[in-house]
């Protein structure tokens, strides 16, 4: 059982490592196919402008007005550019010639000249430049150009969204972690306080038992009693135990007959009940014999924690919990209902949760066991069937039929 949890638990972790690295793959891949467009976008309007010019340049109509071609090609130029002889020399103060790039106006000719060549070098290396040709042989200038700001922001912004959704993962996973070890700790906790607690009643009962035998040892009839009531407080010991030690392994199932374990309950809180000063009327309801694939022990068991679960939602002095055993074509059904105070339908899910508890003295682990129990060692159900407050709850076990 526990190497199956492991191995979902396992599966579960891959499965989410490779669909976040699916999603980072796809998402580095749908951003660098952007920058692809936007930089052949920036190289069409480079080229553009290298043709104008060459155009110029090779022209016999020295008259002619270019002003408005060049006005609406330069209008989209919003990245670095720089226009230089052939050799790449150039003003680096010229405002038309060098764009989009900030030259301090407070700097010297040989400062701004080196800033604008190691400029033209780290564009040279991320975009070959484009030549401005006279006469088909001559270069007349070259134009150098860089990415834009936006090529570059879109360069950073999977590696930015990366980083914060690792950032959220990693605050997921502590978060998480903390929740789980909060959990465990509430399930060890209950678990020691419902051990002490089971153990607590048979432990009492011997020790009263103890005194008794003391007080009456000469008589030997209240002696033989004595024994046999301690006698059954001690396989009552031996009981508790073995629903302990079954609990995280695998229980054997066997054929069982359902209405005895339920009547076995029954008989058990009828003789201790009237000790609380309650007056609880127990009742059960069934048509015939039922028998199942269970584990005895802990069926009991489940039985028995909704019938404390009863007894202590019914704050009056008196009330009736009654058991009612039917069947469908292919489940054995047992609703136990109460005449307690009701559960709100909101938390009709939660108070199957660790920990989770209306009680002031409870630890809220009884009925978190008892789901485990019926859902995954008998692969039944159990659930809130029906509840309104100040008039009582039902509580549904469906188990799959015998039919062997």
């Amino acid at each position: 059982m526990k190497r199956s949890f492991r191995s979902i638990s396992v599966n579960i972790k891959l499965t989410l490592l490779v669909i976040a690295f699916l999603i980072a793959v796809a998402t580095l891949w749908y951003t660098h196919t952007i920058v692809k467009q936007l930089q052949e976008r920036e190289k069409q309007i480079v080229t553009l402008y290298a043709k104008g010019l060459e155009y110029i340049s090779n022209s016999e109509d020295i008259g002619t007005d270019y002003t408005f071609i060049f006005e609406n090609i330069i209008q989209q130029i919003d990245f670095p550019l720089v226009l230089t002889d052939a050799k790449n020399n150039v003003d680096p103060l010229s405002r038309t010639e060098i764009r989009n790039i900030k030259v301090d106006s407070g700097w010297t000719f040989e400062r701004a000249k080196k800033f604008i060549d190691n400029k033209i070098i780290q564009m040279d290396e991320a975009n070959p430049p484009i030549n401005v040709i006279y006469q088909d042989s001559i270069i007349l200038s070259r134009i150098h150009y860089g990415d834009s700001e936006l090529v570059e922001q879109l360069r950073l912004y999977p590696y930015i969204q990366l980083i914060i959704a690792a950032l959220f993962v990693l605050m997921a996973y502590f978060g998480f972690s903390y929740v789980k070890k909060s959990e465990h700790g509430k399930i060890w906790v209950g678990m020691s306080k419902e051990t002490a607690h089971q153990l607590g009643t048979p432990l009492s009962s011997l020790l009263g038992w103890l005194e008794i035998l003391k007080m009456n040892y000469q008589d030997s009839n209240k002696v033989i009693d004595t024994l046999n009531e301690m006698e059954n407080d001690l396989d009552r010991l031996k009981k508790i135990a073995d629903r302990f030690s079954k609990i995280g392994s695998v229980p054997e199932l066997k054929k069982e007959n359902v209405n005895s374990i339920v009547d076995k309950v029954i008989s058990y809180f009828e003789r201790r009940v009237p000790q609380s000063g309650k007056q609880i009327e127990f009742a059960f309801e069934t048509t015939k014999n039922f028998s199942a694939k269970l584990n005895s022990d802990l069926f009991e068991w489940v039985v028995e924690n909704l019938t404390k679960n009863a007894l202590d939602a019914i704050e009056a002095n008196s009330g009736k919990i009654n058991y009612v055993l039917n069947e469908t074509k292919k489940e054995i059904i047992l609703d136990v209902w109460d005449t307690g105070r009701g559960i709100d339908m909101k938390l009709r899910q939660e108070v199957f949760r660790p920990g989770f508890s209306t009680k002031k003295r409870g630890w809220g682990l009884g009925l978190s066991l008892s789901k485990r129990i019926i859902e995954e060692y008998h692969k039944g159900k159990i659930f809130v069937k029906s509840s309104a407050i100040g008039e009582g709850t039902c509580f549904r076990i469906v188990l799959k039929k015998n039919n062997d």
